[in-house]
């Protein structure tokens, strides 16, 4: 009975000894905690952001919204730690009203420097405008995150004056030659369904683009690129960015006999085309760029005539690392939209400048190009890593299966779904580079024809 008692005695003890390390191991950890913090880390000045867009469209309106996004994450974290001093974000919106006038664009961005004393800009969404901007950006050596234009010219700059132009770098959505690629492989699975279900063993292809710099070297590629596919290309015509009406150009497109319309619009027009075509009942399946359309009030502004038009998009809601679930749905719930790429841009490109500045310690310029060279980031859109700078196009966004992609989409009954990557090897000959097979997302589907297109195709047999 007394070895029992003392064999109690000793477990009792023991258990106190063990709650009392922990309690005394817990206090410690509290004292250390505060300990650290009563080292008060030194808080720095804001960092200053600029973000220049033009505001008054779904592009620059977009992204002021990612950019506050990433500024509110970060912010109630109590901002990010450089160079040994906390700062908070501080963003200053310019808008740039890039699409209706260069000089503007200039201006926008001369205020951001010389009045708000920014670190540095995110922005761009016209590629004239953007060249405009890059000799204000170079003649003050500030670096500039570009998260809209496609032309391939504003990243060659680089290569040609690199110590001049070496701030420059875009964000999210390769240049548009790169863009072709995703698009030809979409293009290519189209083609294989209209000879499949119409009998047409060569597509007509009519290529509806508006006027604008970034689009001509789309062309470029696409001459070279659809009869490599065994399309043939029935004619080219050049809309506004801005016209109210295609009545004349979807006219003459149908007379061609045009199965597909390949498409590049990244202003209004892109909404008056899509609810034209619907309006119009052109059987001809249209697939290309639209920047309206990557957004989902687009299917209101359409009236519902989108229905089956295919599009680029830098952009979705599927696990592509693991971040872009979280911040697609943060972003959606802010805006009742689905993000656009320029405000998926400018999210990660403020993201993807801080850790570099991180990595540099400082926003000096040449620190931080410097690190941003060296930059290999899971943003939002995918993997970011830029072309060096003996590359033909320096500090463009890398693309590939391994690297940065872009999503081909199509509008069924006002939602957008994936419909390439679609997990299949792709044509050599179109240029993609190795490692497609697999690359699959959940909820990805097979394109579809348009039942116009259908009946007005299979009637004529």
């Amino acid at each position: 009975m007394f070895n029992l008692l003392r064999e109690c005695l000793f477990k009792l003890r023991l258990i106190v000894l063990i709650w009392l390390s922990i309690i005394f191991l817990f206090c410690f950890s509290i004292v250390d905690v505060n300990a650290a913090s009563d080292k008060s880390i030194k808080v720095g000045e804001p960092i200053k952001i600029g973000i220049s867009g033009p505001m008054k469209f779904p592009a620059g309106e977009h992204m002021w919204i990612g950019a506050q996004i990433a500024a509110e994450e970060i912010n109630s974290n109590g901002g990010m730690l450089i160079g040994g001093e906390l700062r908070e974000i501080k963003l200053f919106k310019a808008d740039s009203n890039e699409y209706l006038s260069i000089p503007d664009a200039v201006s926008a961005l001369e205020r951001l420097i010389a009045v708000n004393k920014v670190d540095f800009i995110i922005g761009g969404a016209r590629s004239e405008a953007i060249l405009a901007q890059m000799e204000v950006m170079a003649d003050n050596k500030v670096v500039y995150i570009m998260s809209g234009g496609g032309s391939p010219k504003l990243t060659m700059q680089i290569a040609k004056d690199y110590d001049k132009y070496k701030y420059f770098f875009r964000m999210t959505t390769p240049h548009v030659g790169n863009q072709i690629k995703s698009l030809s492989a979409a293009l290519d699975v189209c083609g294989v369904k209209i000879r499949k279900d119409l009998g047409i063993q060569t597509p007509k292809v009519a290529i509806v683009m508006e006027k604008i710099a970034a689009v001509d070297a789309m062309i470029d590629v696409a001459e070279k690129t659809l009869p490599q596919i065994g399309m043939e290309i029935v004619g080219v015509w050049r809309p506004s960015p801005t016209a109210n009406d295609v009545t004349a150009e979807l006219t003459a497109v149908k007379n061609s006999g045009a199965h597909i319309i390949f498409t590049c619009t990244t202003g209004p027009v892109g909404i008056v085309l899509a609810k034209q075509w619907g309006e119009l009942q052109i059987p001809a399946l249209m697939i290309g760029v639209n920047v309206e359309g990557q957004v989902k009030r687009y299917w209101e502004a359409t009236d519902g005539m989108c229905d089956y038009e295919i599009i680029l998009n830098p952009v979705v809601r599927a696990k592509v690392t693991g971040k872009t679930i979280s911040v697609y749905d943060k972003y959606v719930e802010k805006t009742g939209d689905y993000p656009l790429y320029t405000g998926i841009g400018a999210y990660d490109g403020i993201q993807v400048v801080l850790d570099a500045a991180q990595r540099a310690g400082t926003f000096e310029s040449n620190a931080l190009v410097a690190a941003l060279e060296d930059t290999d980031y899971l943003g939002v859109a995918g993997r970011i890593q830029f072309y060096p700078r003996n590359h033909q196009i320096p500090h463009d966004l890398k693309y590939g299966s391994k690297s940065s992609t872009i999503f081909v989409q199509q509008w069924r009954s006002g939602e957008l779904v994936t419909v390439w990557p679609n997990g299949e090897a792709q044509n050599p000959g179109l240029g993609l580079g190795p490692g497609w097979e697999g690359v699959r997302f959940e909820g990805t589907v097979d394109p579809e024809l348009t039942p116009v297109m259908i009946n007005y195709w299979k009637g004529k047999k």
